[in-house]
């Protein structure tokens, strides 16, 4: 079966379920994106390696990307292979040099993983044909604050608005503390703020 290769191209509140994020995946060569439904942990653990954060100390992914690669073992690929009754299923495709394991792993630890190794995310395309949506324009490009607000209060404008009042290198040195207490939210809410200075 060819694999289809996909990229992140959206982390966002999620819509439909409270509490819970829509990572968005989207075709490389094409429009076709795929909506995943993902905790809120998982979604975190996402954003922070994407936005190349560093907590004080390792999260979970973070434990075993530095528990396999002290054993020289490589995460290759990750490849949403099945869908069944809405659930999207995944593996590792992992090597050690010598030989190639599958291990099978919830998708958004998975994903979670794969920033991690830098390693591609691969998909079927009997799962984008069922569950994948045709995008037109750059709808879904975007990577938005991970908080724990609800639905109504998910734009980065009113979770930053706060921090508007105090000079960029206050901000800096507040994300610095938030980095060090492991309030990754607050972290997320000055980071967007030093952003969104940058681009005016």
């Amino acid at each position: 079966m060819k694999k289809i290769k996909l990229d992140i191209v959206g982390l966002s509140y999620s819509q439909t379920q409270s509490g819970a994020y829509a990572l968005v995946l989207g075709e490389v060569s094409g429009r076709r994106r795929l909506p995943i439904i993902i905790g809120s942990f998982e979604a975190q653990a996402i954003a922070i390696e994407i936005e190349k954060m560093t907590p004080s100390r390792p999260l979970t992914h973070d434990l075993f990307k530095s528990f396999a690669q002290a054993y020289q073992i490589e995460v290759q690929e990750v490849i949403i292979y099945n869908l069944v009754d809405g659930i999207f299923y995944a593996k590792l495709i992992c090597s050690d040099g010598k030989r190639n394991i599958e291990i099978d792993a919830r998708t958004s630890d998975a994903i979670a993983v794969a920033v991690r190794f830098d390693c591609p995310i691969f998909t079927y395309e009997f799962i984008l044909s069922t569950a994948g949506i045709v995008i037109e324009g750059n709808d879904f490009v975007y990577l938005e604050n991970i908080n724990e607000a609800a639905p109504e209060e998910k734009s980065v404008a009113s979770s930053v608005s706060g921090y508007a009042s105090i000079s960029t290198e206050e901000l800096k040195t507040k994300l610095q503390e938030a980095l060090a207490e492991e309030s990754y939210e607050k972290a997320a809410k000055i980071r967007d703020e030093l952003n969104k200075r940058k681009a005016s």
